[in-house]
């Protein structure tokens, strides 16, 4: 969170007492949406753990999701190198845009990585109802062994692919597999984060 040390060098009349806010999802990295804030909006924000902005407006606080449900849970906050804008990592509960969007920003493009996040989510969503007859659902309903067993052909498909130096089969089985392997995941409920994590931890 916004130490004692970064509040204190922030130039509040420099940016006329209201300090613009950038919202950035704390797993997928999306850029969600942008605000300004007081100094009351920012102390409430940081201790509260809930994005509050300053409505020039309704020339009052407001708390994204006040109304909707929608609110945005504070994982950190950071000030940029000329202490007049900050950056706010957070998990949004719902869709962070009035239009029933993830992003406010209408033209945003979604990096590559991303999707990754979605599709994870997908997948999650599709474990919790699995009511429909798609191959995800069934995957599911099959159980843990045989989901297993999938991801271990397709690791087998993958590695004879790169042997044949087949370029094409290759992505087509290494997408086969990434898939599969994420359905693992999600059967154990593991999050695709944590293996990234360790990944992080191991290249230190």
């Amino acid at each position: 969170m916004l130490n004692k040390k970064e509040y204190l060098k922030i130039n509040w009349n420099k940016i006329q007492d209201m300090l613009p806010a950038i919202i950035q999802h704390n797993v997928s990295g999306e850029v969600l949406m942008h605000g300004y804030m007081n100094q009351e909006a920012l102390n409430k924000t940081n201790q509260e753990k809930i994005v509050t902005f300053y409505s020039r407006t309704k020339k009052r606080l407001w708390t994204k999701g006040e109304s909707s449900g929608n609110y945005l849970k504070v994982v950190n906050i950071s000030v940029d190198c000329d202490y007049d804008s900050i950056l706010i990592l957070v998990i949004p509960e719902g869709k962070t845009c009035h239009l029933d969007r993830i992003s406010c920003f209408l033209s945003y493009i979604v990096p590559d990585f991303i999707f990754l996040y979605h599709l994870e989510n997908i997948l999650k969503n599709r474990k919790r109802f699995n009511k429909n007859l798609s191959y995800t659902n069934k995957l599911y309903s099959s159980g843990t062994k045989r989901i297993a067993q999938k991801v271990a052909e397709e690791g087998i498909e993958t590695a004879i692919a790169a042997v044949t130096n087949d370029r094409e089969e290759l992505i087509d089985e290494s997408s086969d597999l990434i898939f599969h392997l994420l359905v693992l995941l999600q059967n154990q409920s593991l999050d695709f984060n944590l293996i990234i994590s360790n990944l992080r931890k191991r290249n230190k």
